[in-house]
């Protein structure tokens, strides 16, 4: 198998201050869970900023200075930006942060009821997205929480807007998707795997779901999100210190399973990631 890639999404868009002190806000906060997460074993950081009352933003000035930040106390890491901003958000105002040319963007490939909101990703929106993303020769992560948004990556594969290869995150556990069952991640990745050969994919699994899914995610070969956007408990009850926690316990995983965990220069190999 191939060394495992842990991706941590620090912050999110929706994960509340009052629910996880620990939540980092401020560009400084996140430079340092960055740091403490890639220290733990992760190689990619999933990146959304607050305002500076936690408010999910879309403001650029925001974005450079946790940018800069985070490459200053971790230069080698993966940022990934999330073009899924807060639900509501405009697909202008989504887009917008791709102008920092990080080495990876999400790329959301349907619309869904997400919890009691809708997150509204037409077919257009998607394409143009995509565009922009290969335009600025950023690596896309394909965001699938249902199955017809599978069929929906495969169909624009064969159109070309879409290319080999891919990295498919499978989102399992959010209310308006399908649920962290694990017969839904085998249904996934069987179709998946019928599709195309050239594939590395992930699981996040959200709340309860996260290190059930991680354990099978590292025993069938593929990787692995964690973080505060996705869960904030360390087990039942009780709450994670710092995102570098949930990092540490999916490392102890892959050590008890053999396999060995990937640095940034090797994430960077696998995923084929040209800039820095």
């Amino acid at each position: 198998m191939h060394p495992l890639i842990i991706t941590c999404a620090i912050t999110g868009a929706e994960t509340l201050k009052s629910k996880q002190p620990a939540l980092p806000i401020t560009p400084e906060e996140q430079a340092q869970s960055a740091k403490e997460a890639c220290d733990a074993g992760a190689s990619i950081i999933h990146l959304h900023v607050r305002d500076e009352s936690g408010n999910p933003t879309q403001d650029l000035n925001r974005f450079e200075e946790s940018i800069q930040a985070i490459r200053s106390a971790v230069p080698d890491v993966i940022l990934q930006i999330s073009t899924g901003g807060a639900v509501g958000e405009s697909l202008q105002a989504r887009m917008q942060p791709l102008s920092f040319k990080p080495e990876m963007a999400t790329l959301n490939m349907g619309s869904m009821n997400f919890g009691d909101a809708l997150f509204l990703n037409s077919l257009p929106d998607i394409k143009e997205m995509a565009s922009q993303i290969y335009s600025n020769q950023i690596v896309p992560e394909l965001e699938v929480y249902d199955l017809g948004m599978l069929e929906t990556t495969f169909k624009l594969l064969d159109q070309g807007i879409l290319k080999n290869p891919l990295f498919l995150q499978f989102v399992l556990g959010v209310p308006g998707g399908v649920s962290g069952d694990p017969d839904h991640l085998d249904y996934f990745l069987k179709y998946a795997q019928s599709k195309v050969s050239d594939l590395h994919w992930a699981v996040a699994g959200i709340g309860r779901y996260e290190f059930p899914l991680a354990k099978l995610a590292i025993q069938k070969g593929g990787h692995v999100r964690v973080g505060f956007e996705d869960n904030i408990y360390l087990e039942k009850g009780v709450l994670a210190k710092s995102n570098a926690q949930l990092v540490d316990k999916v490392v102890g995983y892959a050590k008890e399973q053999g396999r060995a965990v990937a640095t940034c220069a090797k994430a960077r190999e696998l995923l084929q990631i040209q800039n820095s």
